[in-house]
């Protein structure tokens, strides 16, 4: 980025976007950077709809579930991270997390990457963190 200064001591930067002036375009492309790095370098939790154990599970139900799509988007998006898939105790909430798991494998994801934690309450759905 090359920074310039005009007479009047404004920067006419070339990282400029069209159509903003100087400083505000400088503070707008700030402000996308400092997101960009927020959503990245913290913690992101998708929760998984409990309406996904009610049917039966398919390739399709799965990559068409909102959190899940989110979730699995933010791993690619991020090399190092891994999934965690929280879970409540029991038998059923558990085999939701070990399936999920699994879907996720048979998608393509490592499942090195994947980590089940029984951390939620009983009756909590599933939820997915994407971490550093």
């Amino acid at each position: 980025m090359n920074h310039q200064l005009s007479s009047r001591g404004a920067c006419k930067c070339d990282a400029a976007i069209p159509g903003i002036p100087g400083i505000a375009s400088s503070l707008l492309l700030l402000a996308m950077t400092l997101t960009a790095f927020w959503t990245s370098a913290f913690a992101q939790t998708h929760d998984v709809s409990p309406e996904l154990w009610d049917r039966p599970r398919s390739a399709a139900a799965i990559t068409g579930e909102e959190g899940v799509k989110r979730a699995v988007a933010a791993l690619i998006a991020q090399p190092e991270a891994r999934l965690v898939i929280h879970h409540a105790a029991g038998q059923e909430p558990l085999l939701h997390a070990e399936e999920l798991k699994s879907w996720l494998g048979a998608l393509a994801i490592d499942t090195r990457r994947i980590v089940l934690r029984n951390d939620l309450a009983v009756g909590s759905p599933v939820k997915i963190e994407v971490v550093q």
